[in-house]
């Protein structure tokens, strides 16, 4: 198991395959402690419960029982159980009476990452922000009642505007190679809707590219939800591409994206679990989502460094995709941030020792101008 840091929690380690709740949602105590109890194994050490059902977060109380310190709760915020369901709420008595009862269930006097639940609508955003659940967000980390603060979305732009505002450490994102190509919406029914990919689209939709820019460049952690699109991705006859990925050509894709820490797993059982941490084992080839896209007729990611790393090996040693990445932030801030010149600065090599060889452009499946780019990193960064 490898790990990244949430920056803005005192460098907080989390698992880059991390557990969704919805595969434990329905379990026995027997069976939930049994699947938990594995992940631990395998160095998985976070998990979102999103879920308010009181049967689940018994079952994770009991199953972190003795391990509390070596686990990484995402609690939501604003996500209530109420005559025996689910429901989001922005009532702030519920919303308060719903916390305490997930410390309670879950035996801990704290949550690691208090997330805002469901954020997609631009009205939304502004009564969150401007009332009283970001306030009582604000409370709980004072008290240290949660160690951050994060909001979960669907939408890029709404996102956005929730890193911008400087109260969020994480965010809860759906990330996918679908998904990253549609325009941002408030319904999110939408991003895997056929007519929406009935005439073939092309290249990332700058809105996302641009939050996830944004969000490294802030040091604001992306944990990704719908990374399998529900499991449409790995089925030909469901994904809007008309062909399949694998479970480890999606996490792949998602980890290479700029800001993220960590992917949330739906699995459902023990094998589903020991699959995703899999996900090490396996060849570059397997993982090597560039070989789906490039591919395809109707998509195109034409152009634009997709940061799969299938230009490697330089001859010199670049990390050519870690330096395209941090040329992108630069251009898209229109400045070099102080952390990323600092990312750049520890590289092993840096573009200036770019020898335009063009093995790297022959190897890039996208038709990226890598040595253009090379230059272009070094007149930014100096070297």
């Amino acid at each position: 198991m490898k790990y990244r840091e949430i920056k803005r929690c005192n460098n907080l380690k989390v698992s880059e395959i991390a557990l969704g709740c919805e595969g434990f949602i329905g379990k026995d105590r027997k069976k939930f402690t049994e699947m938990f109890g594995r992940a631990l194994e395998l160095g998985i050490n976070f998990i979102d419960m999103y879920t308010p059902n009181p049967g689940f977060r018994e079952n994770l109380g009991a199953a972190i029982k003795g391990h509390r310190e070596q686990v990484i709760l995402q609690g939501h915020i604003c996500s209530v159980w109420e005559n025996g369901q689910y429901l989001r709420t922005r009532d702030i008595k519920k919303t308060k009476a719903a916390f305490e009862d997930q410390l309670k269930l879950t035996g801990t006097d704290y949550i690691d990452i208090g997330m805002i639940h469901y954020v997609d609508s631009e009205s939304d955003f502004n009564e969150v922000f401007n009332g009283e659940v970001i306030k009582y967000c604000m409370e709980l980390k004072e008290q240290g009642k949660i160690r951050a603060t994060g909001i979960s979305s669907h939408n890029p732009l709404v996102a956005k505007k929730a890193v911008e505002s400087g109260l969020v450490d994480v965010l809860m994102f759906s990330v996918n190679a679908a998904y990253d190509m549609q325009p941002a919406s408030e319904d999110v029914n939408a991003l895997f809707a056929p007519e929406s990919y009935a005439g073939g689209l092309v290249n990332m939709n700058p809105d996302r590219k641009e939050l996830y820019e944004l969000c490294e460049k802030e040091n604001v952690a992306i944990d990704v939800m719908k990374a399998f699109g529900g499991g449409d991705m790995l089925n030909a006859g469901l994904s809007p591409f008309g062909t399949s990925f694998n479970e480890y050509q999606c996490i792949e894709y998602c980890l290479t994206r700029p800001g993220v820490v960590s992917v949330m797993a739906g699995c459902r059982s023990v094998e589903e679990i020991e699959k995703a941490v899999s996900y090490y084992g396996a060849s570059r080839e397997e993982r090597d989502y560039s070989l789906v896209l490039s591919g395809m007729k109707k998509f195109k990611f034409h152009g634009n460094c997709m940061y799969c790393g299938h230009c490697a090996p330089c001859s010199v040693g670049i990390n050519v995709a870690d330096v395209n990445k941090y040329l992108n932030l630069c251009l898209a801030q229109e400045e070099v941030p102080e952390t990323v010149a600092e990312h750049y600065k520890l590289l092993a090599h840096h573009a200036s020792e770019c020898i335009e060889c063009k093995k790297c452009e022959s190897n890039c499946p996208f038709g990226v101008e890598i040595v253009n780019k090379m230059k272009k990193a070094a007149e930014v960064f100096g070297y």
